[in-house]
């Protein structure tokens, strides 16, 4: 049975993802000593056996090891799955900036990319980030997102007709997003309903052929003038 969390309000629960007992305590013991803020429970085992008993945990942040008893991605299923059934920010945590697992990641719906050899104090800074709707990734992560970028289909902003494809509330929703807010804060500023925003995202999405949040922050940094 997971232990429930206790947290003030102010308090961020963390849910760790690892392979074996060992690098889930040492995470959890780093948070322990000298960290204030977070609550954290960790999951260790086979993407399978973690996939099953997520419906009882409900973090406000996710770090996930690429690397589970299963093999060596197995951590993108559990991040996708934890995106389409809860939605929680995600991050993956990393050996090394590798241009594939980088790619996988951001595709299965992370919002950050931590290394192992990071510190803990940047990790904590990391955690806080996502959980605020910010992206964490360094030079070299967008790097490998813009040169995956550049060697795909570009993006039709038009049809054939030459008209946007995008409405004028839809390109208002992408430059939230953006900005690093998330749904509810979408909705709270535009005054209509969360799923209105979902709903938004989702045509968003289809239209301009994108599959994730990052995908769609790349589309605006390049939509917006390079003199602003």
């Amino acid at each position: 049975m997971p232990q429930s969390l206790r947290r003030s309000e102010d308090c961020i629960s963390v849910l760790v993802v690892t392979a074996d007992n060992i690098t889930s305590e040492l995470l959890r013991n780093a948070f322990a000593h000298g960290r204030r803020g977070f609550a954290v429970e960790t999951m260790t085992g086979s993407s399978q056996k973690i996939i099953g008993e997520l419906a009882a945990h409900h973090p406000d942040v996710a770090l996930i090891s690429e690397e589970l008893q299963d093999g060596p991605q197995a951590g993108v299923k559990v991040l996708q799955r934890l995106q389409n059934s809860h939605h929680t920010p995600a991050i993956m945590l990393l050996q090394s900036s590798n241009p594939d697992c980088v790619l996988n990641a951001f595709r299965g719906g992370a919002r950050g990319i931590f290394y192992r050899t990071h510190s803990l104090k940047s990790l904590s800074k990391c955690i806080r980030m996502v959980h605020k709707g910010q992206i964490w990734a360094s030079n070299e992560d967008i790097e490998h997102l813009i040169n995956a970028l550049t060697q795909t289909k570009p993006l039709q902003l038009n049809d054939p007709a030459g008209i946007p494809l995008l409405t004028r509330r839809e390109e208002e929703v992408v430059h939230l997003v953006a900005d690093g807010l998330k749904n509810r804060e979408i909705a709270l500023q535009l005054h209509v309903k969360e799923h209105s925003v979902r709903n938004y995202i989702y045509r968003i999405f289809e239209k301009l052929g994108v599959s994730s949040r990052v995908e769609l922050v790349l589309y605006a940094f390049s939509q917006r003038d390079p003199g602003k």
